[in-house]
């Protein structure tokens, strides 16, 4: 069952075992996320809060999974008020925590590029195949903006060692080392991805239900993401200023410009 349409920016369906399936839908842009794609996934999440799930499994659709932000979209958002800018930043956070405190097994499904919010979507899944093209980086301060409101499930996924390198560096690395961090559980070829995410909801579909949403409660407890509202909103509050500050200007500009940002200037290497 489905009542989105096929050029819908979040596509999502619920079969005869109720596994959901949220795909998205921005090819053209690598799927890139803006503010309407954003709002449909929470329109999905939504939606999906009134079916008797037992999994949902995410994916992008064509040769990307997600390489995060859309850089116009972004930009647009920078030089609003405020007031809209804090509320693309609160939205784009509850997008993030609503997919990683979702009470039913989460398995991400990735191929392509998987850049900036693309890996705050997979570290809030419980379960995370990769292909073996796929590639990663957590970019957000290559442009002067803080990735901040992922980078509590961030921490839970990779740990705040690599966090440390990962976030700071926002180089780009291969499957093979997103799974030596834990970023991902298991690496196939890209033709077998679909196969291999289907292995691992039938295996979810093994279990009682009730006691997995047990466990996933449980282990969220203990993890550093399920903060307090207080705690949650700082976050969000920082991503947003972050966005609008001299800095990101600079970054944002060089990025448009195709020239090395003032606060790179002195780099020895290329990439």
């Amino acid at each position: 069952m489905s009542e989105v349409s096929a050029t819908d920016p979040v596509l999502w369906s619920v079969d005869e075992r109720g596994v959901a399936r949220v795909t998205l839908n921005r090819p053209e842009v690598y799927n890139a996320y803006n503010g309407d794609m954003i709002a449909a996934l929470l329109k999905a999440y939504d939606a999906l809060g009134g079916k008797s799930l037992r999994a949902v499994v995410i994916a992008g659709k064509g040769r990307n999974f997600q390489a995060g932000a859309d850089i116009n979209w972004l930009d647009a958002v920078r030089r609003s008020s405020p007031q809209e800018n804090l509320r693309a930043s609160r939205m784009t956070a509850q997008a993030v925590q609503r997919l990683n405190l979702l009470p039913v097994p989460t398995v991400a499904l990735v191929q392509g590029a998987c850049f900036g919010g693309g890996t705050g979507i997979v570290a809030a899944c419980d379960i995370v195949i990769a292909a073996d093209n796929a590639k990663f980086s957590i970019a957000e301060v290559r442009i002067g903006v803080a990735g901040t409101i992922i980078i509590p499930q961030l921490n839970d996924a990779i740990g705040l060692r690599q966090v440390r390198r990962y976030a700071l560096t926002g180089e780009r690395f291969d499957a093979k080392e997103a799974h030596r961090i834990g970023l991902v559980h298991e690496i196939v070829p890209l033709a077998e991805l679909e196969a291999a995410g289907e292995r691992i909801v039938d295996e979810l579909l093994t279990n009682g239900p009730q006691a997995v949403a047990q466990t996933k409660i449980c282990a969220l407890r203990s993890a550093w993401s399920p903060l307090d509202d207080a705690a949650f909103s700082a976050l969000i509050e920082s991503h947003a200023a972050k966005r609008q500050s001299d800095e990101a200007a600079e970054g944002f500009a060089a990025f448009r410009e195709k020239r090395p940002a003032l606060y790179n200037a002195a780099r020895k290497t290329k990439g």
